[in-house]
């Protein structure tokens, strides 16, 4: 099917409202994008914010009359944008994103393979991993930093905990180096799911819970993947699901808010001075000996 796409530049009050009138003008999807190299790396909860320069983009049957959309907006909304029409390139989509995304090695062992993929490498750790049902595919720095430690620790026998699991990645790079119980741990059912579905096509074994369910019985290694602000809040938790001397790996974290985390941690665990990739950073620690 062809399409066409709608493209104008506007200003986060008036965003929602225009996404709202061409969802009613026929429009298959409407994205927003940062028009003016504007991060946003941590909203407020239950926030959901924009670029103070937002380009909003709305996707149309290419044979949608373009004189037609615009007088539909003109009485739904006020000074309605300047759009500009760009016919959308005619590929196999799916198989574009499929050719995008490729192995990728962490460390020494571990691999992560889209199920389409030969593992580069048979012999090595490989993760069976599609992107789509949460968050955690090995792209994201924060990722890659907790793969990298994980790829260098002896992991044989140990009770680990991935707090915040997404997509399940870490906790099944942990099983399949060596742990003898995982749990994964997320807010989101569909992060749950999801974690079970990939341990599944692992073929190891994943316990999934909502944070409420969790066995608080403590566990040997703690790899939370999240925030600043939720890691600092669970600090005095994550200290009572870790028994002395057990290793807790922290990413999420940007390099300015790592020294507050830091802190929030010194109560209960020795913390080790940051590592860096890109703008994130990885903390890691070991709980007091009691």
């Amino acid at each position: 099917m062809a399409w066409i796409q709608f493209i104008c530049h506007t200003t986060p009050d008036k965003a929602e409202v225009l996404s709202e009138a061409l969802s009613e003008c026929g429009a298959a999807a409407v994205t927003f994008e940062d028009d003016a190299d504007q991060p946003i790396y941590e909203p407020d909860l239950g926030e959901t914010p924009l670029w103070t320069e937002t380009r909003l983009t709305a996707l149309f049957d290419a044979e949608t009359e373009q004189q037609d959309v615009v007088k539909m907006l003109a009485g739904m909304v006020d000074n309605v944008p300047k759009f500009r029409v760009e016919a959308v390139e005619d590929k196999d989509w799916e198989r574009e994103w499929m050719e995008n995304f490729q192995p990728i090695q962490f460390g020494d062992k571990l691999w992560i393979v889209p199920s389409w993929h030969q593992a580069p490498d048979e012999q090595a750790v490989n993760i069976l991993l599609d992107p789509g049902l949460a968050f955690g595919t090995g792209t994201h720095a924060t990722t890659a930093l907790c793969l990298n430690w994980l790829d260098q620790a002896d992991l044989k026998g140990k009770y680990v905990i991935d707090y915040g699991c997404g997509s399940g990645i870490l906790a099944i790079a942990a099983a399949l180096l060596g742990a003898e119980r995982v749990i994964g741990v997320d807010t989101d059912p569909q992060a749950l799911e999801a974690t079970r579905e990939n341990a599944r096509r692992n073929g190891v074994e994943i316990e999934a819970y909502l944070p409420g369910n969790c066995p608080d019985e403590p566990c040997d290694l703690l790899l939370a993947n999240i925030l600043a602000g939720p890691l600092q809040n669970l600090a005095p938790r994550f200290a009572n699901l870790c028994k002395p001397n057990t290793e807790l790996v922290l990413s999420g974290i940007l390099q300015s808010q790592a020294d507050e985390v830091a802190d929030s941690y010194q109560q209960w665990f020795n913390m080790q001075p940051a590592v860096s990739r890109e703008d994130w950073v990885r903390l890691t620690g070991v709980r007091h000996a009691v």
